[in-house]
């Protein structure tokens, strides 16, 4: 693995780099018309038409779709970004199969937390599930569901202050909040799930968010403005996967182009 490498995307058994994959998709794109400005959108303006205002020029756009992603909310502790990709993750159904018969754990306390625990124990020898406080937040039938598997074990009122590894995760430095004492956990896998960050905050004048800043669409990825439309992480419901993120791309655009043939 690398923090980029992406193993699930079919049609590449061995794996491709987000980076390439991207480069491709555009080359192909390109091929038949496409033009591309590297620049950041600021924010979107609604008139007759569409201004989208960016850090170099603004541009004029009777439809748009907006493809921001989100990012993963990071611990900011040591070795996190130093490991990724070599035993950190945010993704369990991305990167799940990869630790088959290990020790891992997930951090966080949530309903995505306890999810990816399950997926986890399908795969795993052993799930720890560290939590700050001395309770989990997800829905109490799922927590039960989760807890009833033998091979996941919670860790709770627990933190973590380190990630270990040279060339890859080798375990966990814990604090438990109450007491302040320290231990470390080996682990082989440390799975983060406490939260997405859309990249949203500058389309919040023009379409409606949700409660987490995930932007709302219908199943034809529409928003609540006419003529913009979401695909991919940054949108409510999103399963967060390349491969969907494709196929929310797909309906976008035939989404778009139908609304400009209706409106012209």
């Amino acid at each position: 693995m690398n923090a980029s490498q992406i193993d699930n995307y079919p049609g590449f058994p061995d794996g491709i780099s987000g980076f390439e994959l991207a480069s491709l998709m555009q080359q192909q794109a390109t091929k038949y018309g496409l033009q591309t400005t590297t620049t950041e959108v600021k924010s979107i303006k609604r008139g007759h038409t569409y201004n989208i205002i960016t850090t170099d020029d603004n541009f004029e756009a009777e439809a748009v779709i907006i493809a921001a992603g989100s990012e993963y909310q990071k611990l900011g502790v040591p070795g996190e970004e130093k490991l990724l990709g070599r035993g950190v993750s945010y993704c369990a159904t991305c990167d799940g199969f990869l630790f088959q018969g290990m020790d891992v754990a997930v951090i966080g306390g949530g309903d995505t937390a306890i999810t990816d625990a399950m997926e986890l124990s399908q795969h795993a020898n052993k799930v720890y599930i560290i939590h700050r406080r001395d309770q989990f937040r997800a829905g109490q039938i799922l927590q039960q569901q989760a807890l009833a598997q033998p091979k996941i074990q919670p860790i709770l009122d627990t933190v973590v202050d380190e990630v270990t590894g040279d060339s890859k995760v080798s375990g966990l430095k814990l604090r438990n909040v109450k007491t302040g004492e320290t231990t470390n956990l080996e682990v082989s896998g440390a799975f983060v799930a406490i939260g997405i960050v859309p990249n949203s905050k500058c389309f919040a004048d023009i379409v409606e968010l949700d409660e987490t800043g995930l932007i709302k669409t219908n199943e034809l990825m529409a928003t609540s403005a006419p003529g913009v439309f979401a695909a991919g992480d940054i949108r409510k419901n999103s399963p967060r996967q390349v491969s969907s993120a494709v196929g929310d791309g797909a309906t976008t655009a035939l989404s778009a182009f139908k609304y400009l043939r209706e409106a012209s």
